[in-house]
């Protein structure tokens, strides 16, 4: 994994207001931590921080005046709305440390016709070296069929990593999509679960009609009992 370089500058201002103020200038708040040391509260360009967090786990070096911080993005804070980038949090990491991450999935290939591919967990938390950690894990589902399912101890995990959590955690699962029946099915019971009721179509009431007896037959029927 690439370094990627950000020129920081040291914050002073605090509050609502000062951070209001900081993202009006296209830049944003941000507290680097971690190793004991007090928290470095500091500001970043926005567009560049913006572009460093496309790559997953990005390894960041800020340059805050005469020092450098390696940091690894820890929690990143967004506009709801907008998707700008509000705050962000950056645990300070040292060469040949290792810390816990977690790395997306990617599904890749297709399964046998006829079969869904479900993407139980979408990302995997590992333990890897700060400045080798991996951007994602490919997971090939190319020829499986209903009944295949993929597990954590599944993945090939590079050199130096290994897995964080239980190794039978499923990641993906193979299974056969469902008839129009059974989806029809499944939908007429959610529908009597919730009270929904619906008016009989022409054909329905046509047929109840053909299998009810004629008034005649019905008085004849009663007469004779």
């Amino acid at each position: 994994m690439a370094e990627i370089k950000i020129a920081a500058e040291a914050r002073t201002e605090f509050g609502k207001g000062a951070a209001r103020r900081i993202r009006r200038a296209d830049n944003v708040p941000a507290v680097l931590y971690g190793h004991g040391s007090d928290p470095v509260h500091v500001t970043l360009p926005g567009h560049q921080l913006m572009l460093a967090l496309k790559n997953s786990n990005a390894l960041l070096t800020i340059d805050l005046g005469t020092e450098q911080h390696l940091a690894i993005p820890k929690q990143v804070q967004r506009d709801p709305l907008k998707g700008f980038i509000e705050h962000a949090d950056l645990l300070i990491v040292k060469k040949g440390e290792k810390v816990t991450v977690d790395v997306r999935i990617n599904v890749v290939g297709d399964a046998v016709s006829g079969n869904l591919v479900i993407l139980e967990n979408s990302t995997i938390s590992v333990e890897a070296e700060a400045t080798h950690i991996p951007e994602s894990f490919e997971v090939s589902v190319e020829g499986l069929d209903a009944g295949a399912q993929i597990h954590a101890s599944d993945l090939e995990l590079p050199t130096g990593s290994t897995l964080a959590v239980d190794p039978e955690i499923l990641i993906v699962n193979i299974t056969a999509a469902p008839t129009e029946a059974q989806l029809d099915a499944e939908l007429a019971e959610a529908e009597a679960e919730a009270g929904i009721e619906h008016d009989a179509t022409d054909a329905e009431e046509a047929e109840a009609a053909a299998e009810a007896p004629a008034e005649g037959e019905a008085a004849e029927s009663s007469e004779s009992e």
